[in-house]
């Protein structure tokens, strides 16, 4: 009866057996030594040699985990200083149109910023530049904007056409993805990229916060 009822075991009640005996094949390392395991190639190896590829695929899996997470750990580490070197530029500005020429030059030479472009609904000391537009905030032409600056997230990625044209007219070609900060009911101010993975939706806005943040204080103190 014992041995009708063995040959009657399907593979998964086996598999299941040994689950939950993972100490199984050690009280036989003959069984352990016969079965084989089928490859990708459709050649059979040893339970052995499998297991020690399986072992080195979770390896070769964690190297690139920590590599990937030393690399975002440096460039974490990187946007804090120029960061905090922003944020000390910005404090050494004096007046507004030094704050906000201050603020356009380090996006463009520290952060790599192909073009940046300031909205203020307020006038900037008689600043004129041709990254800067002054207009009330309720101005016809900033309608496009109006669900954006009724909050305060920033938007990141591929802008639609009618913002493209206000910000980037022109030079639209060029900002294949972007990133649009509001500076907390003074204006917004948004970073063009011809990259177009480099802002994209859902990405870690921290950093532009913190800068965005620093300009509005900065702003807040030439009042």
């Amino acid at each position: 009866m014992i041995e009708e009822k063995n040959e009657r075991l399907g593979a998964h009640e086996v598999a299941a057996f040994l689950r939950r005996h993972p100490k199984f094949l050690g009280q036989f390392p003959d069984l352990a030594l016969s079965l084989v395991v089928p490859r990708d190639e459709g050649h059979a190896a040893s339970l052995a040699g499998y297991q020690l590829e399986v072992l080195r695929d979770k390896n070769r899996e964690l190297n690139r985990r920590l590599n990937e997470l030393f690399a975002n750990a440096q460039e974490n580490e990187r946007l804090a200083v120029r960061t905090h070197q922003l944020s000390l530029a910005l404090m050494r500005a004096h007046g507004a149109a030094a704050t906000l020429q201050t603020m356009v030059a380090v996006l463009a030479e520290d952060f790599r910023g192909e073009i940046v472009r300031v909205v203020m609904f307020d006038d900037v000391g008689g600043l004129g530049a041709d990254w800067l537009r002054v207009l009330p905030r309720d101005d016809a032409t900033l309608a496009p904007f109006a669900d954006f600056l009724a909050g305060d997230e920033p938007l990141t990625g591929r802008l639609n056409q009618d913002k493209l044209d206000f910000l980037f007219g022109d030079q639209q070609s060029r900002a294949a993805s972007a990133v649009l900060l509001p500076l907390a009911g003074r204006g917004m101010l948004a970073l063009g990229s011809s990259d177009p993975n480099r802002f994209f939706p859902g990405m870690g806005t921290l950093f532009l916060r913190m800068m965005a943040e620093a300009l509005v204080t900065a702003l807040r103190r030439d009042d």
